[in-house]
């Protein structure tokens, strides 16, 4: 059973969002964006420091409204959200053991969204390594490590993960070898997310009950954007920061974020929790396609629409 529940209040605003979308945004397809929204109404329960056990956590319904939420995208680099849950997950169950290396990966595949960092971590989650092609057999043994991810997040049981896959590295220029095998002929076993799925872990971590309270805050240590632009990196495009471009760009300075932005060529993602001084905590997730431009102003322009709905509630 889903714990998003579907709030009519909520879908009308989400849709009168949608229009406005369209409308500023014509060149973006009905089909090139997906997005998944939750407010918290009093008493909220997230971001209590694991006040709630996990149990009595998910016990509460959060009313939502959900635009293709259900369907399968590229997630870029929100997949690193996802390999930063399963890391903690290992590093609670004794799997793997905590150093100084691990904890620099996990630090820059998320605050920095390094693909490098994440290669690494991905290595550490399934023993495997990338390299050239191998033989039938230890393929498929590779193959069956490599997927631990996955049957990890099977095996919570949610059923936003069902059709979910977790089980490739992120690429600058592409995978050789035994991981574009991996991929498939025709990427059919590329990573592939959707806006729900994104959207119950990242409450399940702002919950406080992603692995355990005290890993939970520390993960969202390392997802709490800071709005001061002097503590944003810059690779002189302002892509890398994960805010110019994304929903924090669209926020007042005094709003609180935590967030995993993902975005190549062909797809500009976003995931955050927003915290505002004068109305209710949010939660938002949106993914879009396409290769416009004009599509570095769509989160931001999001993300105002949002603040500007949770006006109304």
């Amino acid at each position: 059973m889903s714990f998003l529940i579907a709030d009519d209040r909520l879908r009308q605003l989400g849709t009168e969002i949608l229009s406005a979308v369209w409308a500023n945004f014509p060149r973006l397809a009905r089909n090139q964006i997906a997005l998944t929204w939750l407010v918290y109404d009093p008493p909220v329960i997230v971001n209590t420091g694991g006040a709630l056990s996990s149990t009595e956590f998910w016990k509460y319904s959060v009313p939502s409204f959900s635009y293709r939420g259900v369907e399968r995208i590229y997630p870029a680099s929100i997949v690193k959200l996802f390999y930063l849950v399963a890391v903690h997950e290992w590093l609670q169950g004794s799997m793997v053991q905590s150093s100084v290396e691990l904890e620099r990966a996990m630090r820059d595949m998320i605050v920095d969204s390094s693909n490098d960092a994440t290669s690494y971590i991905v290595d550490v989650l399934s023993g495997t390594t990338s390299g050239p092609e191998l033989p039938a057999g230890p393929f498929a043994t590779w193959q069956y490590q490599r997927n631990i991810v996955n049957r990890y997040y099977q095996s919570l049981g949610w059923p936003e993960l069902e059709s979910v896959n977790v089980n490739q590295k992120p690429w600058n220029d592409g995978p050789y070898g035994r991981e574009r095998a991996f991929l498939g002929e025709m990427m059919e076993n590329r990573n592939m997310l959707t806006t729900d799925a994104v959207a119950r872990l990242l409450h399940s971590i702002i919950g406080g009950v992603a692995v355990s309270a005290v890993r939970s805050q520390q993960m969202m240590g390392l997802l709490q954007r800071s709005l001061n632009p002097a503590d944003w990196p810059d690779n002189g495009e302002g892509e890398e920061n994960q805010i110019t471009g994304f929903f924090a760009e669209g926020l007042p300075k005094e709003a609180k974020v935590w967030s995993k932005a993902g975005w190549t060529s062909q797809v500009r993602h976003d995931a955050a929790y927003i915290e505002l001084s004068d109305r209710q905590p949010f939660l938002l997730v949106a993914f879009t396609e396409g290769k416009n431009r004009d599509r570095r102003h769509l989160l931001p322009f999001l993300s105002q629409a949002f603040i500007a709905a949770m006006g109304q509630l």
